[in-house]
């Protein structure tokens, strides 16, 4: 083959390739404020995004409380999903924090809680609270 139909092969390989790429010309929403916050005993810092509205049920909520007195307060999420974290994978890591669960309220946000030790222990603290009433912060 020769060079200038070498060259010219190439450019429309680069070319075919370029129009694949993945750059989004969609503007993104701005990250939310995230405030560390104490829980209410003291004992570590969770995270809170946005402020909740007078009166809502987020409002009621406070970092580190427990899932089933949350849930007691305000009621069953509208969706659910759980995932690893990171600390799943230490061994003899004996914490709390080695699976997370993020709950979803149709209007209010988004509950993320501490999923329990490794063998399925743990009582689930409540370390972070998106107030989002758009639901953008479920994201299975």
């Amino acid at each position: 083959m020769s060079a200038p139909r070498h060259l010219l092969v190439i450019s429309l390989l680069s070319l075919s390739t370029w129009g694949c790429s993945s750059i989004s010309l969609e503007p993104t929403a701005p990250e939310p404020q995230v405030r560390k916050v104490k829980s209410f005993d003291g004992q570590f810092e969770g995270e809170v995004t946005g402020t909740p509205a007078p009166g809502s049920r987020f409002a009621q909520l406070r970092i580190g409380m427990e899932a089933q007195p949350v849930q007691k307060l305000i009621g069953v999420a509208d969706q659910m999903y759980s995932h690893d974290t990171g600390k799943r994978w230490i061994p003899f890591y004996l914490g709390s924090d080695a699976r997370r669960i993020i709950t979803h309220y149709k209007g209010e946000g988004c509950l993320t809680f501490t999923g329990g030790t490794v063998w399925g222990g743990g009582n689930n603290q409540l370390i972070r609270i998106d107030n989002d009433p758009s639901g953008r912060c479920y994201q299975p």
